[in-house]
């Protein structure tokens, strides 16, 4: 049933990429399509835990939610919805698994945390993939918007990377409360930002969500992409560890990188492909001691020759 769960996580979280590119190409507004997804997909879940006493409204009034909501959902999401105008959903996916690198950086920034000889290796693999996926919009073809958009997704991390260190100490705060709860306050603090921003940005025409292309798009969003796989995500940590569940960022770009090609046309050059698989190294690397640690767990659970209970 895990490895099941985790499988369904990773195609969901692999396919949300291009369906957001499907969705702008489709003519939605990218901030305002952006706050429908995040509020209404947090404004579920927060009802449905309300209803099973699981969540109170005086969690949604916390400094602590609009904090994790300005950075996992706000930072993050209107980065990646205004870059999708401009690049490949693919292109969008690679750079978004930047995240570990940023997080380790700001956690050993925060923490006073020394890094090890393999964590320094894999932020500089991680690196060097991002130049190399970056080198053709760089000197093949230069495209301005392109390079921007690129470097929108990169910044967009750093908020992803903030709001997940924070987050953390959260929880910790939060321990009475389901982390599903949690998550579905951000998400409506997000949505509620993403709509602040659409308002002072962009000429929103409500039709354009009910072109079908559109409207199929926000709502695979809403209820696979922003219920299911985080649900998932959050019933694997509870299953098994905080570690497991983070490894779709290994398997989700590179699914998304081909999806985006085979399905949507979208260019895949070699370099971009040696790039997103350097970067993917990098941030294997960088976990390589967690990983080590979920292996391990994972063989002792295991039962030894001969043991047939």
């Amino acid at each position: 049933m895990v490895l099941f769960q985790y499988v369904v996580m990773c195609l969901i979280f692999g396919t949300t990429f291009l369906a957001i590119k499907v969705g702008i190409d489709a003519g939605a507004t990218p901030f305002f399509s952006a706050g429908v997804r995040f509020f209404l997909a947090g404004l579920i879940l927060f009802g449905w835990m309300f209803w099973k006493k699981k969540a109170n409204l005086r969690l949604l009034l916390g400094k602590e939610m609009f904090l994790t909501g300005f950075c996992l959902t706000f930072g993050v999401f209107a980065s990646l919805y205004w870059a999708e105008q401009y690049l490949s959903s693919g292109i969008a996916a690679i750079l978004s698994a930047t995240a570990p690198l940023m997080i380790l950086l700001l956690q050993s920034r925060t923490f006073r945390q020394k890094l090890n000889f393999t964590a320094w290796a894999g932020c500089i693999v991680g690196l060097a993939g991002v130049v190399i996926l970056l080198l053709p919009g760089l000197t093949v073809s230069f495209n301005k918007l392109w390079l921007i958009a690129c470097f929108v997704v990169l910044f967009g991390q750093i908020f992803y990377a903030s709001g997940t260190v924070y987050s953390r100490i959260v929880i910790q705060r939060f321990r009475e409360t389901s982390p599903i709860a949690l998550n579905a306050a951000q998400m409506m603090h997000g949505g509620l930002l993403l709509f602040l921003l659409s308002l002072f940005t962009e000429d929103v025409h409500i039709g354009t969500l009910f072109a079908p292309q559109a409207s199929l798009s926000l709502l695979y969003l809403i209820i696979a992409g922003s219920m299911m796989g985080h649900t998932i995500f959050y019933w694997l940590v509870s299953k098994t560890n905080p570690v497991f569940p983070s490894t779709w960022l290994y398997i989700s770009p590179l699914i998304s990188l081909c999806l985006g090609h085979f399905l949507y046309n979208e260019p895949l050059t070699l370099l971009s492909l040696i790039g997103g698989i350097a970067i993917i190294a990098g941030i294997i690397l960088v976990n390589l001691d967690n990983l080590k640690k979920v292996v391990n767990q994972r063989q002792r659970m295991l039962p030894t020759v001969g043991d047939h209970r």
